[in-house]
This record gives C-alpha cells, sequence and structure tokens, in this order.
C-alpha cells in the first residue's frame, strides 16, 4: 500500500510538471506571435494577446515593456507611461526601459521639475536599483552556501590560520547574506505594492480634501505619475515630483 502511494506521489508530481511546462510553453507561443505581429505593425492585435499572458498570471519586465512600446506606437501616452514604470518596476536598471519613459514622458502635458534628493539618496537609490530582486536573491543564496561551508571548515579544521581565516570570513559572508537578503525581500515587497499610480483622464483638479466641494489647488494631466499616499472613500491622497499633495477621485488612477 505504501509503495501504491509513492508511485501515486510520484505520477501526481510528473503531471502537475509537466502541465506547468505545458503552460509555459503555451505563453512562450502567444508571446511569439504577439512579438510577431508587433513587428507586423498591428499593434492593437498584439496587445489583445499581451494581455492575455497578464490575464494568466505570467507577468515579466519584457513583456510589459513590450506592451508599453505598443502603447507608444498607437500615441497612447498614458497607458505607454503605465506599463514602462511596470516593467521599470521589475528592472529598475534596464536603459532602454529608463529611455522609452523619458521619451513618453516629453509626450504628455504636465513637465514637473523633480525635488532634488539629498545626495546619499541618490547614491542609495543607484546602488538599490542595481540589481533585480531575483538576482539579489541568488546573491544571498551563494552566501548563505559558502558561510555553511565556511562554518564547515572552522569545525572541522586542526589548523589555527585556516580555522581563524573561516571564521572571519564567514562573519563577513553572514553579514552580506543579510545585507542581500534583506535587500531581495525589500525589492520583492516593492514590486508586489501599488504605491504609485498613473493618472488616466485628460484633466483633473486637485482638492484639497476628499470631497467635490472643497478647494481646488492645481490641475494635472493624463499620463503624470503621482505618489499615492492615502486613501478615503473614493478619493485618494496623492502627491506630485514637486512635492505638491492633495486629493482626487480614484477612479482616474491606475495603479503601478
Amino acid at each position: 500500500m505504501r509503495y501504491i502511494k509513492s508511485f501515486c506521489l510520484i505520477i501526481l508530481i510528473v503531471f502537475s510538471y509537466g502541465r506547468i511546462l505545458a503552460e509555459q510553453n503555451d505563453v512562450q507561443h502567444i508571446f511569439d506571435h504577439a512579438n510577431e505581429l508587433y513587428n507586423q505593425g498591428v499593434y492593437d492585435t498584439a496587445l489583445i494577446y499581451y494581455h492575455q499572458i497578464t490575464k494568466a498570471g505570467y507577468v515579466s519586465d519584457a513583456l510589459l515593456y513590450n506592451m508599453g512600446n505598443a502603447y507608444f506606437k498607437m500615441k497612447d501616452y498614458p497607458s505607454s507611461i503605465l506599463y514602462y514604470e511596470k516593467a521599470l518596476k521589475l528592472h529598475p536598471s534596464d536603459e532602454a526601459i529608463r529611455h522609452n519613459l523619458a521619451l513618453a514622458n516629453t509626450m504628455i502635458v504636465d513637465k514637473i521639475e523633480t525635488l532634488p534628493e539629498i545626495f546619499y539618496k541618490v547614491w542609495w537609490r543607484a546602488f538599490y536599483t542595481l540589481l533585480p530582486a531575483d538576482v539579489w536573491a541568488w546573491i544571498s543564496v551563494v552566501l548563505f552556501a559558502l558561510s555553511l561551508l565556511l562554518v564547515y571548515i572552522y569545525l572541522t579544521s586542526f589548523r589555527t590560520t585556516v580555522r581563524k581565516t573561516a571564521f572571519f570570513t564567514a562573519l563577513l559572508t553572514t553579514v552580506l547574506f543579510i545585507g542581500s537578503f534583506g535587500l531581495a525581500s525589500q525589492k520583492y515587497y516593492y514590486t508586489q505594492q501599488t504605491n504609485e499610480a498613473i493618472v488616466f483622464i485628460p484633466t483633473i483638479t486637485v482638492k484639497s480634501s476628499p470631497s467635490a466641494s472643497s478647494v481646488d489647488l492645481f490641475v494635472i494631466h493624463e499620463g503624470t505619475k503621482v505618489l499615492l499616499l492615502d486613501h478615503l472613500s473614493d478619493w485618494s491622497q496623492i502627491r506630485i515630483a514637486n512635492g505638491s499633495t492633495g486629493w482626487i477621485p480614484s477612479e482616474v488612477l491606475q495603479g503601478i
């Protein structure tokens, strides 16, 4: 009876793995077909297939980047900005995404000056965006394995010099492991959060409070990126790049 259960478990694992591979092959086929349509200039149909992939739960920076390009070709600049931002969120160091995002931002009405950042924040952002979350995760795995190996050498070696070297090197790799694991976790958490959004309405007046009758503060236009600060009923508190804050209806926003 035990062998039958084991055999059934193996069959189930093999079947599940085969189904996953089949789904991945189907997704790759759809992605390749969508890319062919894009290259032929059939952008609207290509987007249908791209969206079909995202609805199936498969997302990558390459897919989102291609969606941004397709929307840009169709002159739907708010949507192109949205998907470039989504792609950049997954791969923040990709120069092609950054370039196309900057180009799309020149096509919208609002040209908001960004508040200058303190130098150490600029340095940290440059380091933070150096690698995507999965790369930091693999680095942490390698460092953890190296730390275990060094601990083993420390415990089993009879030479004092080797033990000292292994001990202090293990301390260093452990610190680096903690740092890389923290970066991987933080970047993964960031990709799962929606704390930024793009405005999807030609013109919207930002209010002083979450009420249509409140004081008008300033006006922003479609394609503008905002930081989400708070949410109340059907309203969202936002901050734009120059530091100005206010409230707008949540329905005019699409989260990044």
